[in-house]
């Protein structure tokens, strides 16, 4: 279903997820950006769609507020924002789910490519109706 709004999915931190400093690894925090827009995209494009593209980020910013430990849940939310005819950036909060913190703060520019070319794609047609209807 084409949806602009806000996607959202939890997480809760593992062991693996953590570094020296026993808090979440800053790369794991990308991961994360990085697992919730791939499933945002798998919620909203057709399989025959998402046969055909396939997202590659460009750059990624982020902001680390707070610090997640061990077993902390996170709720993690996404959204798309401006697109030009190659390029879509989507932001994230990540957010402590026992007391509503907000951990992280993240914006990526995404381009979306053709899977078997691997050349970029313009986003129009299916891939504009995906996120704006």
């Amino acid at each position: 279903m084409p949806s602009n709004s806000e996607y959202t999915h939890n997480v809760i931190v593992v062991e693996t997820d953590i570094d020296e400093l026993n808090h979440v690894n800053n790369v794991v925090y990308l991961q994360y950006a990085q697992d919730i827009a791939t499933a945002h995209w798998e919620s909203v494009a057709s399989p025959e769609l998402q046969e055909k593209v396939i997202w590659v980020a460009r750059r990624h910013e982020i902001d680390y507020l707070k610090q997640a430990l061990l077993g902390d849940k996170l709720v993690i939310k996404t959204r798309v924002g401006e697109y030009t005819a190659a390029t879509w950036e989507r932001h994230y909060e990540m957010f402590r789910e026992s007391d509503g913190q907000l951990l992280v703060r993240a914006k990526s520019v995404w381009v979306p490519l053709d899977r078997n070319t691997h050349r970029v794609k313009r986003i129009e047609g299916e891939i504009l109706c995906c996120f704006l209807g």
